[in-house]
């Protein structure tokens, strides 16, 4: 099955200028979603990692499903203000603007190894940010898994130059 066939892309959304790669149309197909997640748990078993990580808001719908096939614990990665204990906040550069995000201080701990899925990685602001959530929070970054890759835009490379470990099932240009 090639997902790529399952993305839909959007020209000037959420922005003029922006190609909106859409998973929408890749989560409402049923065979297409449950071949994304085993890729997605295929791809994990080369990492060591004790907690999953998802990035707000299309992280969450691939990360609680590995979540739940493989029985780690998963943490949510949110916008700002959503969570409502103690938090750790990182501010971070988008390619279309500025963003917070946030973790709960009692999410990850010292001895934690955590896998970062998204949906997507562009510039890799958003990656990094999460990266630094994990770091603040005395945690390890096992690795990021990310369904898309906007190869163009350099997200991936920018992290693998930060000594992260990056996997992604399909590519993209973000252009």
């Amino acid at each position: 099955m090639n997902l790529k066939d399952f993305i839909r892309s959007i020209p000037d959304y959420p922005k003029k200028g922006i190609l909106f790669r859409d998973i929408t149309t890749l989560i409402k197909d049923e065979n297409a979603f449950a071949e994304t997640i085993n890729q997605i748990v295929e791809k994990s078993k080369k990492f060591d990692f004790n907690k999953i990580a998802a990035i707000e808001s299309r992280g969450f719908v691939f990360a609680s499903a590995v979540s739940y096939i493989l029985n780690k614990p998963f943490i949510m990665l949110r916008k700002k203000n959503k969570l409502p204990a103690d938090v750790h906040s990182v501010d971070f550069e988008l390619e279309y603007g500025t963003a917070t995000i946030e973790v709960h201080k009692d999410s990850i701990n010292k001895e934690d190894k955590v896998l970062i899925i998204d949906d997507l990685v562009a510039t890799g602001g958003t990656a990094e940010a999460a990266a630094q959530l994990v770091e603040i929070s005395k945690g390890k970054v096992s690795a990021f898994i990310f369904v898309i890759n906007l190869f163009d835009l350099g997200g991936c490379k920018n992290l693998i130059k930060k000594n992260y470990k990056v996997e992604n099932l399909i590519e993209f240009p973000g252009h």
